[in-house]
């Protein structure tokens, strides 16, 4: 596969499978400091890949949880952020500068501050209490807040499942192999059919709608430079549905949850206005040894794979590096 290195892939997924028990001890260093609410603390894609947990715990339970924007925070707070908070702070370089602004916040108003990143010695890795360190460039971060919350919910006795979902998700990254393998044809005939498009509608809904946002503004936007615009599925129809021309390119991204009515309906008005409608399912991806009440936990990470293919391959097909930026990280701002 272009642009794919497997050794490092496999490497990747597998160094977040192998922080169950820090992640584990790391729980219970929380729950001996008495912590009664869970803030996650991110910035462009690291906070929309936390929106899938938040979601997560929010459906099961009543402990409060909030998936927050770094530098909104830092200036709006929250009034039941304090010491008895919990922190978790996720940067693939651990340098994210909101993020570390943020993490400064947080100590000062006493959280227990958790941070995710693949860098021992980065900033982030040195300025939270608790530091869990994947293999460089690990992403997403799906699985260890995955089973950070997971594991909550299993104490208070709201998901009997842990140790099976733990046990399964040993699996994954072989599984996520065979994902990317999938979709690469798919991704390659997208990327030459849409070389030359510069704008595109992305319509996500329930625990894909982050991979949604994250993916048309920090890849399509950010890393290739072309428009888009971004919708909720439950809100297509009230106003954005009005772009929608026949030649407009729509990426639709399907997860498995109960929010799937929701898409069906957006899709049965795509394929009637539009010619160009782009259907990225995670059902369509077998994940053998996975119960089937763990798949829709694990359509974000599913869904991540197959964009990264997708990504490559646009990225090839416009000649545009994935890695080039005008701003971002390159003027002040």
């Amino acid at each position: 596969m272009f642009g794919f290195d497997e050794e490092t892939f496999l490497a990747q997924h597998e160094s977040t499978i192998a922080l169950r028990e820090d992640i584990e001890k790391a729980l219970l260093t929380a729950q001996e400091r008495g912590f009664t609410n869970l803030f996650l603390v991110g910035a462009g894609g690291t906070y929309a890949n936390m929106l899938a947990h938040e979601e997560f715990v929010r459906r099961r339970s009543s402990f409060p949880v909030r998936a927050v924007i770094a530098s909104e925070f830092v200036l709006t707070s929250d009034s039941r952020f304090g010491s008895d908070s919990v922190a978790i702070f996720t940067s693939a370089s651990g340098t994210t500068e909101d993020t570390l602004a943020a993490v400064v916040f947080a100590k000062e108003k006493g959280a227990l501050t958790i941070g995710l990143t693949g860098y021992p010695d980065s900033p982030l890795a040195q300025a939270t209490d608790i530091a869990l360190i994947t293999a460089p460039k690990a992403w997403p971060f799906d699985v260890q807040l995955l089973l950070f919350t997971a594991k909550l919910l299993s104490t208070r006795g709201e998901f009997d499942d842990y140790e099976k979902l733990a046990e399964e998700l040993k699996l994954l990254p072989g599984l996520l192999l065979k994902v990317a393998a999938q979709a690469d044809p798919l991704a390659e005939e997208f990327a030459r059919k849409h070389r030359a498009t510069d704008y595109h509608f992305l319509v996500g809904s329930g625990n894909v709608w982050g991979l949604t946002y994250l993916y048309s503004m920090c890849v399509l936007e950010e890393m290739q430079w072309l428009r888009t615009t971004r919708v909720h599925a439950s809100e297509f129809f009230h106003g954005s549905l009005e772009l929608i021309e026949e030649d407009t390119s729509m990426i639709l991204f399907f997860g498995e949850d109960e929010t799937r009515p929701l898409m069906e309906r957006v899709r049965r008005f795509a394929e009637k206005y539009s010619n160009d409608v782009n259907v990225f399912d995670s059902a369509d991806y077998p994940l053998e040894g996975i119960s089937p009440e763990f798949r829709s936990l694990l359509s974000p990470v599913v869904l991540d794979t197959v964009t990264d293919r997708i990504s490559k391959h646009l990225a090839r097909e416009r000649d545009h590096s994935l890695d080039i930026r005008r701003y971002y990280r390159v003027v002040e701002y």
